[in-house]
């Protein structure tokens, strides 16, 4: 199952909102691509990359967009992590909860 993190609910919430200011219907749309990609993960867990400034194998990240989809294997769930810029180096304490 894929279960999304409030980290990773407020960082959707903050690109519809930045997007928004352009066009509410862009905006719309790159969310609902951004929350649809990970279903992929279901079938295929280890399709993304690994998240190489964590070190961690079982932090990976799909990309969409200028997105990177920061997500964590674990033994029966994949948890979206959170959501950042491609343009941005990761840190642990930006994985939020």
């Amino acid at each position: 199952m894929v279960i999304w993190s409030d980290c990773a609910r407020a960082d959707l919430r903050r690109i519809f909102e930045y997007i928004e200011h352009d066009s509410p219907h862009y905006a719309r749309k790159v969310v609902q691509e951004i929350t649809a990609k990970p279903d992929i993960l279901i079938e295929y867990p280890g399709i993304g990359r690994m998240v190489l400034e964590l070190g961690d194998e079982n932090v990976r990240e799909l990309l969409i967009y200028s997105w990177r989809i920061i997500y964590e294997l674990n033994e029966k769930d994949i948890i979206i992590l959170t959501i950042v810029h491609q343009r941005k180096n990761l840190k642990p304490e930006d994985m939020g909860d």
